[in-house]
C-alpha cells in the first residue's frame, strides 16, 4: 500500500473506533507523519500524555513504549489505551524493578525518591516526584534548595548530569538506555574533527565524557529545538535516529549526523536505534484494533498512587515556565 492508502484506511479507523494516535519522536518516520496527517499528536512522554488528557477520543493509541501507555493510561483512566506493540518496552523501564527498587528506597527512607518517566507504574506509585529530562536540572535545584537528599532512578548518566549541574546529594539506582550508552567518545571527537561546521546536540541520558562535547544539552524537545535555531550546516545527534525526520522536517537544508556508535569497546546493541521503538510499525496501526493484548490495564490503587507524583511534576513543570516568563 501507498503512504496516501494508508492514510485513507486509518483515517477510516480511527473515525468508526473514536480514536486518536499519539506518537513519540522516537518512533518510525511513516507512523510520525500519519499520527500528524491524522489529527492526532507527535511529541516527547510528558505532552504525549497530556495530550491525551486534552481529547474527546475515547481511545488512545500510543506509538511508543509501554511506560508511555501507563502514563497516558494514569492521567486517562477513563479512556481505553492501546499500544502499538505491548512487548516494546525500555531498558531504564525493565532495569528497575519494582521490588528491588522499593527494597533500596526502604533501606534510605531519610530521602525523598525521584524517578524518571522512563519507569513502570508501579515503579513510579512509591515515588515522591516524577521527573523529564526537561524539567530535572530545575526540579532538583528547588529540591536541593528545601535541603532534601534524594534518590534517583533509573538512569544512571542523566543522574549524573543532574548532579554536575546542581550539586544535589543524590544515591543513584544502576539503570542505563541500551541506546545512549553506545555513543562512543573518540569516534564522536573525529566525527567533530571532520566537520568542523558543526554543532553536537545529545541528550542528557548519554555518558558525561559524551554530554561535554555538547553544544545543547537537553530533552528530544530541546533537540528539536536547537536544531531549528543553529546555523551550523552540520549537525551532530546524539539520541534515538527516529528524532531525525522531525529536525529534517523544520531544516530541510542542514546535513544531519547520527553520533557514531560504532568503535572501540562497541556492542552495538542498538546503533542508534532503539529496538523496541523500532516495533512501532505501520501494519500494527493497521491492526492495533484487531489485537486483544494491546491494550494496557492498570489497577485503580496503582492509578490513583501514581498520579500524585505525576500531578506534582505537571503542576512544577506549570509554575516553572510562569516563573521563568515572569
Amino acid at each position: 500500500m501507498s503512504y496516501a492508502d494508508h492514510l485513507i484506511s486509518i483515517k477510516q479507523l480511527l473515525l468508526k473506533n473514536n480514536a486518536k494516535i499519539i506518537a513519540h519522536y522516537y518512533v518510525d518516520e511513516q507512523v510520525q507523519r500519519l499520527a500528524e496527517d491524522t489529527g492526532g499528536f507527535v511529541g516527547d512522554s510528558l505532552e504525549m500524555a497530556r495530550y491525551g488528557s486534552k481529547q474527546k477520543e475515547t481511545t488512545l493509541i500510543v506509538a511508543g513504549v509501554k511506560f508511555m501507555g501507563e502514563t497516558a493510561k494514569i492521567l486517562n483512566p477513563d479512556k481505553k489505551v492501546l499500544m502499538l506493540d505491548i512487548e516494546a518496552t525500555c531498558s531504564l523501564d525493565t532495569g528497575c524493578d519494582y521490588a528491588e527498587f522499593k527494597e533500596f528506597c526502604d533501606t534510605h527512607n531519610d530521602r525523598d525518591v525521584v524517578v524518571y518517566a522512563n519507569t513502570s507504574a508501579k515503579v513510579k506509585s512509591i515515588s515522591d516526584w516524577v521527573v523529564t529530562s526537561s524539567m530535572a536540572v530545575p526540579l532538583i535545584e528547588h529540591l536541593t534548595s528545601l535541603g532534601k537528599k534524594l534518590i534517583w532512578a533509573p538512569d544512571k548518566y542523566l543522574g549524573n548530569y543532574v548532579i554536575d549541574t546542581t550539586g544535589a546529594d543524590m544515591l543513584l539506582w544502576d539503570g542505563s538506555c541500551i541506546v545512549h550508552e553506545e555513543y562512543k567518545t573518540i569516534e564522536l571527537k573525529n566525527m567533530i574533527a571532520k566537520h568542523p561546521d558543526c554543532d553536537v546536540l545529545v541528550h542528557p541520558e548519554s555518558p558525561r565524557s559524551i554530554i561535554q562535547l555538547a553544544n545543547t544539552v537537553g530533552s528530544t524537545t530541546r533537540l528539536i529545538e536547537a536544531s531549528k535555531a543553529s546555523k551550523k550546516k552540520y549537525i551532530i545527534v546524539a539520541t534515538e535516529k527516529g528524532i531525525l525526520y522531525q529536525m529534517k522536517k523544520f531544516s530541510p537544508n542542514k546535513i544531519f549526523l547520527e553520533a557514531p556508535t560504532e568503535g572501540e569497546g562497541a556492542t552495538c546493541k542498538s546503533c542508534g536505534r532503539c529496538p523496541w521503538m523500532n516495533l512501532n510499525i505501520v501494519q500494527k496501526l493497521l491492526d492495533v484494533f484487531n489485537a486483544k493484548t494491546n491494550e494496557i490495564v492498570l489497577s485503580r490503587d496503582i492509578i490513583n498512587k501514581a498520579k500524585k507524583p505525576i500531578d506534582r511534576m505537571i503542576n512544577f513543570n506549570l509554575n516553572n515556565k510562569i516563573n521563568r516568563a515572569s
